[in-house]
């Protein structure tokens, strides 16, 4: 028997149901001013097709531990923030 590579399987988006959905790594801030929390490298898969992005059950609840135990697993950096005003 021959060993060939093992192609992934492509996924199908949930929403559209077309295939393609690629895993990316995103970022997101969460609350604002004194609370704002910014969390990077979440994994999440996105749908070119249909613009939809979700996440694992996993990556939510990992999410939820990072917000609850902020103090303890963040690290203060100063970030650059300008607004946007319409003209």
């Amino acid at each position: 028997m021959l060993n060939k590579k093992a192609r992934p399987k492509e996924i199908v988006c949930d929403c559209c149901g077309k295939k393609g959905v690629q895993r990316k790594l995103i970022t997101r801030s969460y609350g604002k001013g004194a609370t704002l929390l910014v969390i990077e490298n979440i994994p999440v898969f996105s749908c070119p097709s249909c613009g939809e992005t979700y996440m694992t059950a996993a990556t939510a609840h990992e999410l939820a531990r990072i917000k609850m135990h902020r103090k303890s697993l963040a690290v203060e950096r100063k970030v650059p923030v300008a607004a946007f005003v319409l003209v």
